[in-house]
């Protein structure tokens, strides 16, 4: 009898011990994911997590959501969404109207965003830009901070260029000389320009300061309620980034189930989105995958007081978290 009490007290004790491994397994949470933008190749870590079975070993269940990112820091704040992704102007802009949304993981080291012109134009430093007519998808979001940041790099102003809106036709704006040069996200449009010919010259916001661009944002609320589950798409993420960034034909081949019309492209079309993926990779890349930079956050916030889209300093020890990378 005492012999299979001991077993039976064996069993119980691997049962209950099975049970706390597979917590994460049985929790089993459906999570949509706002991107901020349509279903693109810039997202393939994601679409790898997700295929990769990434989430689901943490118990989650991820929907991709391409909302604009405004709106997702707004349902963050208000507790409607758990998680977004989204760029660090809009976290501190968010909390600045009162909403307690937290970064918890970098995705882009390197803020994505430049300038790019035809060789021919002759701009090679910020200053190049003066008097120069520039096009840009509209005066918010990344881009124009993007922007702004590398009018300061050359001491410039709004009013010492000619800055028109033109939506997302950077390429053809820029081929047709409707504009001099055009604001980009620097793995896209330079790629595409260089893919068709066009001898281009980039001026990369990251060359001149450290920003904050994309990453994963949740709420106060969330950290405070459930901080295992904020870690667990902390981890599922960085897995997602980690293979895409070590086998980028892999990941291009699982993103044409996500992204529309991937698959049916050309095989010159298809070698332009895999020069995107390639370009973009290094973007990701730091000495510690995930990790948010403090002083990309000091600068950030100078430059949004300059612009007057802050009206006083946030407690950027609350806006940011290096705490829950693996």
């Amino acid at each position: 009898m005492k012999h299979k009490m001991v077993l039976i007290i064996s069993i119980l004790a691997a049962i209950a011990l099975s049970a706390c491994a597979a917590g994460p397994q049985q929790e089993n949470a459906t999570i949509r994911l706002p991107v901020g933008y349509i279903p693109n190749i810039q997202f393939a870590p994601l679409y790898v997590a997700i295929e990769n079975g990434y989430y689901a070993d943490e118990g989650l269940q991820v929907e991709m959501d391409y909302n604009m990112e405004t709106d997702s820091v707004a349902l963050l704040g208000a507790g409607e969404l758990e998680f977004a992704i989204v760029s660090g102007e809009q976290v501190l802009l968010g909390r600045g109207q009162g909403l307690p949304v937290v970064y918890v993981m970098a995705w882009y080291h390197d803020y994505p965003v430049g300038v790019t012109a035809l060789k021919s134009a002759n701009i090679n430093q910020p200053q190049d830009l003066a008097g120069k007519r520039v096009g840009i998808p509209g005066l918010y979001g990344a881009s124009y901070i993007g922007f702004k940041a590398l009018l300061n790099a050359g001491g410039m102003q709004d009013e010492d260029v000619s800055l028109d809106a033109i939506g997302f036709t950077q390429v053809e704006a820029l081929v047709n000389n409707i504009v001099d040069a055009v604001v980009i996200y620097v793995s896209n449009e330079p790629v595409k320009l260089e893919h068709e010919g066009f001898a281009v010259t980039t001026l990369a916001v990251s060359d001149y300061t450290a920003l904050v661009a994309n990453g994963l944002v949740t709420s106060e609320q969330v950290i405070k309620d459930n901080p295992d589950r904020v870690r667990a798409m902390v981890r599922a993420t960085l897995k997602g980034i980690q293979f895409a960034s070590d086998n980028p034909e892999q990941a291009l081949t699982i993103s044409e189930k996500y992204v529309d019309n991937l698959a049916a492209l050309t095989p010159d079309e298809k070698e332009v989105q895999r020069q995107v993926l390639a370009a973009s990779i290094p973007l990701w890349q730091s000495s510690v995958l995930g990790y948010s930079d403090p002083q990309a956050w000091e600068n950030m916030q100078d430059l949004l007081l300059q612009m007057k889209l802050l009206s006083g300093p946030q407690d950027l020890n609350s806006a940011f978290s290096n705490a829950f990378l693996p």
